[in-house]
Parts: structure tokens; C-alpha cells; sequence
């Protein structure tokens, strides 16, 4: 015998031996002999080229019930098999044609029972990430729902293990994006921020995020550990505080805030959900996460979140989807208060939502409703202020959606007249003056009459577009001049010259 099938006997009876034997292989010490036993019979499957079926099919029942055996003691803390796991399903992706093996459901026993659990191990997480990209190629063609299925928990490696990732996670992420994860995505990327102050205090309340499932929270047959652990991570109290009344109003906080909780936290993709970001629950985390220093995980997810946007924006114009402008307009107000991050997000929400339009220009008419509903919030806050001064932009420009949409047109005329007026109201230009001070009362005016410029520009594109519309826009312009509006910050006197 050989020296090649001495070691290949060697290594079988090994792989044999801890598939049969449950102690063996849930033995921390006989992890790395068995480790490496896997990865030479595969090494000796890819070498062999006349023998190589006949070797596959000898070797794969044992790798097959080794497999089988590993994510069945995955509940114990004393396995770590997350990389024995993925040379395992290397294997399988390999010679699955051969041995007639579907490789779709080892995958997704994985993602569940492994990945949820070790997540936040390092090197398991940059194995993953190197294995999806090795194989990228197969798993978008011969699996193309499992990565977007499972897209929540991809973007916890990156929550959690940070910069070290990001190269590696970025060649993943366009395989994260589908018809079924399009939408869902978005809020989960911007929120990334959020998930780490999520996962730090699941952190801090049960100690070690490795080797315990935090899916399992929300099927747990313990209401009351779940209780305990939204009142640690919104109230600041302990588990092991324990007492309390259940009607007391800690726990009507705690149910307000769980199923935001429990959103952030999820292992898969199930649809977009509504995310309450007044429920106290959420608004306690946020103050807590401003009003304390930032972590250095934290940190990093804050540098590297912006540029995730990039990539997603790149696929979403090349679909030409509007169904997420309506989302991105509702998320511009709500993002972590983290004074940078914000405006790198938001100014990317604004580009990508501008280039959107300019593409395609029929959105504007399409996305009537929501453009009339942030255009009546223009002065509720300065972000949707600068909001509303885009959509001007973008309605003005693109004439309401074109000269096919007349009725769409008209009704964005209306909406562009109110906020004229509004603006021109001596009850909003004079609101509140006396309880501000000097710098805000300066800053208020110089938004507003930002606002009026973008407004009467809009108006008179849109008018140039549409000519019925150009007796109103006479009237409505001849308002301004009538009262000799003066805009501040923008060379004084403002002239209009209509034909």
C-alpha cells in the first residue's frame, strides 16, 4: 500500500469513526484532527482525476452523517464547527452532481444553525464571507433566494466584526439584492448603525454573543427571559433584577418596544415591516446611544454604512424601481443621530432619488401622493425642508412628470401654490420669532426663503410645461412681487421676469 492510501485510509477511518461516534465529535480536542481530516479528502476528491467519482462516493456518506451529526450539536457551547461546517459544504457544492446531493438545504441548515450562532466569531465570520465569495458564481445561479433570504444575518457579520470585513462583504452584496429582498434591504442597511447598539446590549445583559442563537429570542418558551432582556436593553436594569409587576409601566414599555427589537435582531428575511421609531423603547436607545461615547464598533459601522448605500443606489437605477422613492422620502427624517452619518446618507438618498427622476421622469407623476404629502412637512424639521427644496427641484424640472401627465401636474401645481403662500404668510414668517433666539430666527429665514426660490421656479417650469397653468402661475407670481419679497442670502431683491 501506498503512502497516498495509507493516508486516505487514515483519514476515511477518522471521518468515519466521529460520524458514528456523537462524544468523538463533540470533543474540542479532536476538533482540529478531524478538521483537517475533511479537508485532506477533499484535497485527494479534487487530485484524483481518474478516481475521483469513485472516491467521492466512498468518502460522502461518512461526510454526508458527519454533517448531519455537527449541526445537530451546534446547541452546545463546546462545538465549534462553524469552519468544519463550510469545508463540509465546499464538498458538497464540489461533487454534489456526482453523489446526486442537493446542496440548498445543508446550505440553509448552516445559515440557521451555525452562522446565527457564531456570527460574532471572527473567524468565522471572514470563512463565511471568503466561501460566498469563492463560490459566488454557483450560488447566484443554482441558488439564487438563499443569500437574499438570508441577507439579516449577512449584515451582522459586518455590524459586528467591522472594518476587517468590509472588502470581503462588499464582493458579496450585490448577491444580496432581489425582487424579494429589494425593499427590505434599504431600511436594514441604513439602520445598520442601530443593530450594533442592539447586539452590544444583548451583549452586556447575556454575556458572549457566540454560540447562542438570538433568532431564538422571539420563539423562546420563556416570555419572561425575553421581558428581563428588553428591560435590560431599554430601561437599563439587570436580568438578574428579576420581581416587577407585569402591569407595571417598565413592561407596557417593554411591549411597545419588542417588536422593533426583535426586527433589528432577525436571521431572515421576512418582507418589509413597519418600524416604529417613536415607540419609546427605540427613542430611550437612541438617547442612550447619543448621550453615551460611541464604541469603536460603532464607530467603524458609522464610517462604513454610507458607502454600502452606493452599491444598492448603483442596482436600483440600473432596475428603475420606484417603489423605493416613497421609502427613501420617509427615511430621510429618521436615520441614527450621528451628525455625520446623516449627512452622508441623506446626501446620497437625495443624489440617488434626483437620478431616479432623471431617468425616469414619469415617477414623478407615479409618486404623486407621497411628493404632496413631503412637500405639506417642508417646515416641519430642517431635513424634510431640504427634502421638499429637491422635489421642487425635480418637479419643476421634469414638468411635473411631462406633458402626458396633466392631472398629476395640475395637483403638484396646487401643492407648490399652498407652500407658496404658506411661505408668504405673515403668520408663518412671524411665527414663534419671540421665543427663539437671533441665530435661528436668522437660520428659519434663510431656509424659507431657499424654499420660496425652488418653490417659484418650480412653479414657472411647470407652467412653461403645462400653459393652462400659466394663468394661475401669473397669479400666484404676482403675489410675490406685489408684496416685494426681499430674499436674504441671495443678493437682495429678488426679480422676476415673466413673459
Amino acid at each position: 500500500m501506498s503512502d497516498r492510501e495509507r493516508d486516505w485510509d487514515f483519514y476515511l477511518r477518522t471521518v468515519s469513526n466521529s460520524a458514528r461516534d456523537s462524544s468523538f465529535a463533540n470533543d474540542p480536542a479532536s476538533y482540529p484532527s478531524l478538521l483537517h481530516a475533511v479537508k485532506k479528502l477533499c484535497d485527494f476528491c479534487r487530485q484524483e482525476e481518474k478516481s475521483s467519482e469513485d472516491l467521492v462516493a466512498r468518502v460522502y456518506p461518512h461526510i454526508n452523517k458527519l454533517f448531519q451529526r455537527s449541526t445537530a450539536s451546534l446547541s452546545q457551547p463546546t462545538s465549534p464547527n462553524g469552519i468544519l461546517l463550510l469545508v463540509i459544504l465546499q464538498f458538497f457544492l464540489d461533487f454534489g452532481e456526482v453523489v446526486l446531493h442537493d446542496a440548498d438545504p445543508s446550505l440553509r441548515t448552516f445559515f440557521r444553525s451555525c452562522l446565527s450562532r457564531e456570527f460574532a466569531d471572527p473567524v468565522v465570520a471572514a470563512a463565511t464571507l471568503d466561501f460566498l465569495n469563492v463560490n459566488k458564481n454557483k450560488l447566484l445561479f443554482s441558488f439564487p433566494n438563499l443569500l437574499p433570504q438570508f441577507f439579516p444575518l449577512l449584515l451582522k457579520l459586518i455590524a459586528w466584526n467591522g472594518e476587517k470585513l468590509e472588502k470581503a462583504f462588499l464582493k458579496v452584496f450585490p448577491g444580496l439584492v432581489s425582487p424579494g429582498s429589494f425593499l427590505p434591504l434599504f431600511p436594514s442597511l441604513v439602520d445598520l448603525p442601530i443593530l450594533v447598539v442592539a447586539l452590544e446590549k444583548v451583549e452586556r445583559s447575556s454575556g458572549s454573543l457566540i454560540g447562542s442563537s438570538i433568532a431564538s429570542i422571539q420563539k423562546s418558551a420563556a416570555p419572561e427571559m425575553l421581558l428581563a432582556l428588553m428591560d435590560e436593553a431599554y430601561t437599563g436594569s439587570t436580568i438578574g433584577d428579576g420581581g416587577g409587576d407585569s402591569e407595571s409601566e417598565e413592561s407596557s414599555t417593554i411591549d411597545v418596544a419588542d417588536p422593533v427589537f426583535l426586527e433589528l435582531l432577525k436571521d431572515e428575511n421576512d418582507g418589509l415591516a413597519e418600524r416604529h421609531w417613536t415607540s419609546p423603547g427605540v427613542a430611550a436607545v437612541l438617547q442612550a446611544a447619543t448621550n453615551s461615547p460611541q464604541s469603536d464598533r460603532l464607530k467603524q459601522i458609522l464610517n462604513i454604512t454610507p458607502r454600502l448605500p452606493d452599491m444598492y443606489f448603483t442596482i436600483a437605477l440600473r432596475d428603475a424601481n420606484n417603489s423605493l422613492i416613497p421609502i427613501l422620502m420617509a427615511r430621510n427624517s429618521t436615520l441614527f443621530p450621528d451628525k455625520n452619518y446623516m449627512y452622508e446618507v441623506r446626501r446620497r438618498l437625495l443624489e440617488f432619488m434626483l437620478a431616479s427622476f432623471q431617468r425616469s421622469p414619469d415617477f414623478i407623476a407615479l409618486l404623486k401622493k407621497p411628493i404632496v404629502d413631503r412637500l405639506g412637512e417642508a417646515y416641519d424639521s430642517p431635513e424634510k425642508t431640504e427634502l421638499a427644496l429637491q422635489l421642487c427641484w425635480a418637479v419643476g424640472e421634469h414638468g411635473g412628470g411631462g406633458g402626458s401627465h396633466k392631472d398629476a401636474a395640475r395637483e403638484l401645481f396646487e401643492s407648490l401654490e399652498l407652500l407658496l403662500y404658506e411661505n408668504l404668510s405673515s403668520s408663518r414668517l412671524g411665527l414663534r420669532q419671540e421665543s427663539i433666539n437671533s441665530d435661528s430666527r436668522n437660520f428659519r429665514k434663510s431656509s424659507q426663503s431657499r424654499l420660496l426660490c425652488f418653490v417659484i421656479t418650480a412653479i414657472a417650469k411647470l407652467a412653461t410645461y403645462h400653459r393652462e397653468l400659466l394663468p394661475r402661475a401669473r397669479v400666484a407670481l404676482g403675489k410675490l412681487l406685489d408684496l416685494e419679497y426681499q430674499i436674504q442670502g441671495f443678493g437682495g431683491e429678488l426679480v422676476i421676469i415673466w413673459d
